[in-house]
């Protein structure tokens, strides 16, 4: 007789995701556009400004236990399936495979199905979070 896997606690959906995610654009997006162009007068993303952003969506949740800052508002941070902090290696696996590979490949479709997901889903897990074998909680760490 197989026993079922527990579920994730407290996973997070749809809503409460795009949240942080906008919140992560609103306050780090916009003013990292805005000295972007100060400094180079591109307005268009250039290294400097991409460079930022991965580095802000791959270290701040491996040292602030799951959350950037939008999620820290929302109340939900990244972690590993078996409750544990993520480190470099699943953060790397999540944005670059999960999210610039595969969305990049399927030309957006990946993401439309990965919303689809986290609001249908019982885990709430996206294409990325089965990747990078992680999930998005609103437990506290």
């Amino acid at each position: 007789m197989e026993t079922a896997k527990p579920l994730p606690s407290n996973p997070v959906g749809f809503w409460r995701r795009l949240g942080a995610s906008l919140l992560d654009g609103l306050i780090i997006g916009i003013p990292l556009a805005l000295i972007s162009y100060l400094l180079t007068g591109d307005t268009e993303g250039n290294l400097f400004t991409n460079l930022l952003s991965f580095l802000y969506s791959l270290l701040l949740p491996v040292f602030w236990y799951g959350y950037t800052v939008g999620k820290r508002i929302m109340g939900v941070r990244i972690v590993k399936l078996n409750g544990e902090p993520v480190g470099i290696g699943t953060m790397l696996l999540r944005i670059v495979i999960g999210i610039w590979l595969i969305y990049s490949v399927t030309l957006g479709i990946g993401a439309i199905i990965s919303a689809i997901m986290v609001g249908v889903r019982e885990d709430k897990r996206a294409i990325h979070d089965l990747v990078a074998g992680t999930y998005v909680t609103s437990d506290q760490p």
